[in-house]
């Protein structure tokens, strides 16, 4: 049976939250929700054009996003693969949410709110990293800020070394280009150049 009104999913769950899961959500950055964005090197940010959704993995050394103010974060835009689908919709849409994680933590963070790109030059070099600057950077506004309760982290055992896959039993990067272009893309010589045309281009 597919679960298709409100009112089948009433049925089913306890819609009515808990006091902690909704006195945690504010629209603004609190000291404690400093803490944990400052603590968290990798945010998945999500955006929504008209071709549809957008899940994109953002890092930095140290935090992956900059606090500007109680509703203002920025967010460098580096090197990647020059797909610009974020930036894309984010200019047609500016919907956004992030998912923060904080390695070794069972605690993850949330934010949805509205963003913009900005090229200000100021803005850029104050983001740079070893004489590099971002080309551009999004500012959100924050509009919704929560943290996460621990149980998905826990079941995933994401941090745990014991679970950590060996990454040679995984299909490498050239070889699933190779397979998808018939050879034309990617390969052996893709993999080989990886880690040299990634340190150059790192930021």
């Amino acid at each position: 049976m597919l679960i298709e009104t409100p009112e089948q999913l009433a049925a089913i769950y306890d819609l009515a939250p808990v006091p902690a899961s909704a006195v945690k959500e504010t629209d603004h950055i609190t000291p404690h929700y400093r803490a944990l964005i400052e603590a968290s090197p990798f945010v998945a940010l999500a955006t929504v054009g008209p071709e549809g959704l957008d899940c994109s993995p953002r890092g930095e050394v140290g935090a992956a996003v900059r606090i500007d103010g109680p509703r203002t974060l920025v967010m460098p835009d580096r090197r990647g693969n020059n797909r610009i689908d974020s930036l894309s919709n984010i200019v047609r849409d500016p919907r956004v949410a992030l998912l923060f994680l904080i390695p070794g933590s069972g605690t993850t963070f949330r934010v949805n709110g509205r963003a913009v790109i900005s090229a200000d030059p100021d803005l850029l070099a104050s983001l740079a990293v070893q004489g590099q600057a971002p080309r551009t950077a999004i500012v959100i506004t924050v509009e919704r800020a929560y943290f996460q309760c621990a149980r998905a982290v826990v079941r995933s055992r994401i941090w745990d070394p014991a679970t950590h896959v060996d990454p040679a039993s995984l299909p490498t990067p050239g070889q699933i280009l190779a397979a998808l272009s018939a050879g034309e893309v990617g390969g052996k010589t893709y993999d080989e150049e990886w880690p040299g045309r990634a340190a150059k281009t790192l930021w």
